[in-house]
């Protein structure tokens, strides 16, 4: 194994990836050697990302979309698999973030949370894992949130969509484990990303106050993780497991 590139050659596919945690992957992933597909909603993001990708050596495709559209999801996994002749990685990133109380919160609000939280990593998982099965080998890193263990106010439907994430992965796993495909969920506490930008302040402060490190992480410090989970030894023995880069928010 090349250790200072360790996905040297792997296929990977990153949605959400055009900014925050999403794009902090698909640069540690460049790095790390692997081609990539990149997905957002948003061109010139995902552009930008690209871009600074190619810089650092990496091939790097996007594709722009709604990742909670069946088609569009459909559409992400197979041109990873015609631009770079298969997929080995999906790290499901895409996400939304809104704030509401239960009882204030409209139908609409609920729905949409779990057609782009939830809904996306199903639909983009059932789509590569058949590729990765008859290769027989492949990582699905699935982003969750340690609210989707612990809860948390006026997020009620976020933390239902990521609790969502963390089950869903843990019985994806036992099914493709035999065939060596492995997946697992990253559940990060409060990053500093854009994806905060629309949840109130006095929320963030109470947060941040409420943490053993005493404050937000970077979309940085979680990147590691997904190269660990995608890596060979280094992710071999994760089994439907959650890793939680959190600030000690949640300690299982």
């Amino acid at each position: 194994m090349n250790t200072s590139k360790p996905l040297d050659g792997r296929r990977a596919v990153v949605t959400g990836a055009g900014s925050g945690i999403g794009e902090a992957i698909a640069l540690a992933y460049a790095q790390a050697g692997a081609q990539l597909l990149l997905a957002d909603i948003d061109a010139a993001r995902a552009d930008s990302v690209a871009r600074r990708c190619r810089a650092l050596g990496a091939q790097a495709e996007t594709v722009i979309g709604d990742v909670g559209d069946e088609s569009t999801a459909h559409r992400i996994v197979d041109r990873c698999v015609q631009a770079f002749g298969g997929i080995d990685i999906l790290v499901n990133n895409a996400g939304m973030l809104t704030q509401s109380r239960c009882a204030d919160m409209s139908t609409a609000m609920w729905d949409e949370m779990l057609r782009v939280d939830l809904r996306s990593v199903f639909l983009c998982a059932r789509r590569a894992v058949p590729h990765m099965q008859a290769q027989r080998w492949g990582r699905i890193i699935n982003i969750a949130s340690q609210l989707g263990i612990k809860g948390g106010v006026e997020l009620s439907h976020y933390a239902a969509a990521k609790a969502g994430v963390i089950g869903f992965t843990k019985s994806l796993a036992l099914e493709v484990a035999p065939d060596n495909v492995l997946v697992n969920a990253i559940a990060p506490g409060p990053i500093a990303t854009p994806l905060v930008d629309g949840i109130s302040a006095d929320w963030k402060r109470a947060k941040e106050a409420s943490l053993p490190l005493g404050r937000f992480g970077r979309a940085d410090e979680v990147a590691p993780t997904a190269v660990l989970l995608a890596s060979d030894p280094g992710g071999n023995l994760y089994v439907g497991q959650t890793l939680g880069p959190n600030s000690g928010d949640v300690m299982p």
